[in-house]
């Protein structure tokens, strides 16, 4: 995900404090033409920042180190791996509202693999930052493709987002689906398609 060379996330020093976002949220409250002093909306910017805390954690989170684990005895083992109906939770970075669906990922290793639940995290740390769907199809792919070093990449993401369906033209049920392949799943049409039918495509 591209960032404003001026802000870098991990930046402390740049980073607001915990009171000036609880600030921040007293001024949206109010921005909307309520009191943020009612009893009611006492405690929503502290709960609202902790919820922040939650969904945007993957900036503190570095997919790296999740891939940096590998196991090189694959015994000859050259077929995909591959992880189906990943939760996907992010947040659009043009409305910062949710979209919600289901990311399926598959590798075909080379001389090492990674333990399964480390391609779900990297899943879970990309999606927990502002995105678009396709900067975020993207980046796992890229981030499998950089440590694992594997044959090939898919990645396939199928997601509802609220800024479309509660908001703006308002169309509900309508999914948005981003594809990624990469080396032998872009050159090797049977073996793409047997992905996306295990994607139920």
């Amino acid at each position: 995900m591209s960032q404003s060379p001026a802000f870098n996330p991990g930046d402390e020093k740049r980073r607001p404090t915990r009171e000036e976002a609880l600030e921040a949220v007293r001024t949206l409250i109010a921005w909307t033409g309520d009191d943020p002093g009612r009893e009611g909306l006492i405690d929503t910017p502290r709960r609202v920042v902790d919820a922040y805390a939650d969904w945007f954690q993957g900036y503190s989170a570095d997919p790296a180190r999740e891939l940096s684990r590998t196991f090189e005895d694959v015994q000859g083992y050259d077929d995909m791996v591959m992880l189906r109906d990943i939760e996907v939770e992010s947040h659009c970075e043009h409305h910062m509202a949710p979209f919600l669906g289901k990311a399926y990922v598959a590798y075909v290793p080379t001389e090492k693999v990674v333990g399964i639940s480390k391609i779900a995290r990297v899943v879970e740390i990309f999606s927990k930052r502002l995105q678009t769907q396709e900067t975020l199809t993207q980046q796992i792919a890229q981030a499998i493709e950089d440590h694992l070093s594997p044959a090939g990449v898919a990645v396939l993401i199928d997601a509802e987002h609220q800024c479309m369906t509660t908001r703006g033209v308002h169309h509900r049920h309508v999914s948005t689906i981003t594809t990624r392949f990469t080396g032998a799943f872009r050159d090797d049409a049977s073996l793409q398609d047997r992905f996306l039918k295990l994607a139920g495509r």
